[in-house]
This record gives C-alpha cells, structure tokens and sequence, in this order.
C-alpha cells in the first residue's frame, strides 16, 4: 500500500497531464508497490481536484466489461472511473484533436437513471426499473501515461475516461432486448469493428448492477439523474487528426465524433 505522500505525487502527475496533454510517468513505474486500491484513491483524489477547479461529477464509466478485455489487462472483474460534465458531447461534435494524448473510441450504451441504486444485492431487474432511458454512445478514451499501462494504471486515471458523446434514439430500458442492441463502427468510410451488447458481462445492465454492489461497502449510492456508461462492446479504434467516427446502432441510430 502506498503512502499519501506517494499517492499525492501521482495525482500532481496525472492533473499536470490532464493540464498539458502530454502523457507522465505511469502510477506503476513511480511505485511498483502500488495495489489497486492505491489506485481507486488516487483517481478519486484527481476527482476531488477537479470538483474543486468547478466540474461537477455526473455518473460513472465501467470499463474492462468484456472477457477479453480482462484477460488482456490480467484481472478477473471490470473497473470503474467518474464522468464530468466537461466531458458530455453532443452528436456530431468536432473535437480539437490537441485536447488529448492519444484518443481512441469505443461505442457504448449509456443508461440514465431514474431512481437510486445501491448495493449490495443488486440485480439485473433492479437496474432496468431503475433506468429511464438507455442512449447509444460514443466514449473517447485517453492514456494520460505512457505505455506499457497495467491496470493499476489505467485505473489510477480515471478508467482513461475523456469525453462521451450522446446521440441516436434514446429507448426504455423494456423497448428492446437489451443483449441484442448491435454497433458497426466506422472509422471515416471504412468498417473497424461490428459488436452486440451482450459481450457486456452478458447484459450491459449488468456493469451498472455490479457498479452499485463495488460501491456498496463505501456507502456510495448511484444517483438518479447521473449517467453511466456500461462498457465497450467492441475493441477501441485509434483516431487521427482528421478522422471522423461513426457508430451504427441500427434501430437506435447512429452517433458520430469527428477530431479536428
């Protein structure tokens, strides 16, 4: 376990990356000690600087929702980092491609809450009755340190969360088999995945329940109203200067990010 001197030191690493756009030295490579707790706390202290300088938190990402994923990354469950209201995008946004590192993207669903939800115990029927609506999406995700990442890393900042993007036919969360909700995702003209939602823990709403059952023991309630982002159901695509991304959901439309 670090020390919060130790962990300080990688949160004034991390803000100053979030300040520059230039990636700093890994949690991991500073302190090979770190545990994944370190972690948490240092990406909830970053949060807590954030609020400070006005961001307002507005819900929470999940990443690492896929097998695969995990496997890459070596662990056996999903992470979690915070969403802010600077990060919120409207459909068709262009986007300074300097206000990152390395950007990639991921299409994803979103479920907006209605109601409370806290753990333990909570299910998939929980969350459906707990969600209003369910808005297909576009994450940017961002390495603000340098490569090789562990997880310790990219839990340590943030989940590598750095903007969302909102559009195509918000649903019910019982207008459609959930599991079925499929993406083609393009990159300018040219197809770079195809996913179903179901590669999500078997059922997207199931990273919201196990979100709220993480954060059960801290006494952590999901709010209504906040915005949580249930995971990639395809790998991340790399994104240019230039590149416009372009997510098919189908019958719930489609959302697109261009980088400029």
């Amino acid at each position: 376990m670090l020390s919060e001197e130790q962990r300080g030191e990688a949160v004034r690493s991390l803000l100053e990356s979030h300040r520059t756009k230039v990636q700093g030295r890994r949690p991991s490579e500073m302190f090979p000690d770190i545990r994944i707790e370190d972690s948490y706390a240092i990406s909830s202290a970053v949060a807590a600087e954030r609020v400070k300088a006005g961001a307002k938190i507005i819900g929470h990402k999940i990443g690492l929702t896929s097998k695969a994923m995990q496997a890459s990354s070596k662990i056996d469950e999903p992470d979690y980092g915070y969403l802010f209201d600077d990060l919120i995008l409207n459909d068709g946004a262009k986007v300074p491609f300097e206000n990152f590192c390395v950007p990639r993207v991921e299409p994803e669903l979103t479920f907006i809450l209605k109601e409370p939800l806290k753990g333990p115990n909570v299910g998939l029927i929980d969350v459906l009755r707990a969600t209003e609506y369910v808005v297909p999406s576009i994450e940017i995700i961002d390495a603000r340190v340098t490569e090789p990442r562990k997880i310790f890393d990219t839990v340590a900042d943030n989940g590598a969360a750095a903007g969302i993007v909102l559009g195509g036919r918000p649903v019910r969360p019982d207008e459609v088999d959930l599991r079925w909700v499929g993406a083609v995702f393009y990159r300018n003209s040219e197809i770079e995945e195809t996913g179903l939602a179901a590669g999500v823990l078997g059922h997207p709403a199931m990273a919201i329940a196990w979100l709220a059952n993480k954060l059960a023991p801290f006494d952590i309630t999901l709010e209504p109203g906040h915005m949580m982002l249930s995971g990639s159901f395809t790998r991340p695509v790399w994104a240019q200067k230039g590149d416009t991304l372009h997510a098919d959901f189908g019958p719930l439309g489609s959302v697109a990010v261009q980088f400029v």
